[in-house]
């Protein structure tokens, strides 16, 4: 499983900095339990109808080389949070925080949205 995870997170990846990696223990039965009732709500529509009592503002961050589609985050999370903001990082994948073109630009969004 850990060799997979590198796998996975380097294909998520643009042009990651060196880092050390980070070792998380999978469980795997949780994993599959959580997954597959997030599964069931996202196919309902029950997942956005509870987003709609999210009352904070909300900062989605993300890279146009994530392989998690921006439109199918953006689009429907601008329909039903009152106060959304999608960023999109350039030459960015999954992990901002590693990747060389967005790392800074990165922390320097969660600064000036946080503080």
């Amino acid at each position: 499983m850990a060799r997979l995870g590198k796998l996975i997170s380097k294909a998520d990846s643009n042009d990651p900095l060196p880092h050390k990696s980070e070792i998380l223990e999978c469980q795997y039965d949780i994993y599959q339990n959580v997954w597959e009732q997030a599964r069931k709500l996202r196919s309902s529509g029950k997942l956005l109808e509870l987003g709609k009592k999210i009352q904070c503002p909300v900062v989605a961050i993300q890279g146009d080389y994530d392989p998690h589609l921006s439109e199918g985050i953006k689009r429907p999370l601008s329909r039903i949070l009152k106060d959304f903001k999608f960023i999109l990082l350039e030459n960015c994948g999954h992990h901002p925080w590693i990747e060389r073109s967005a790392k800074v630009r990165f922390y320097n969004i969660l600064k000036s949205e946080v503080l």
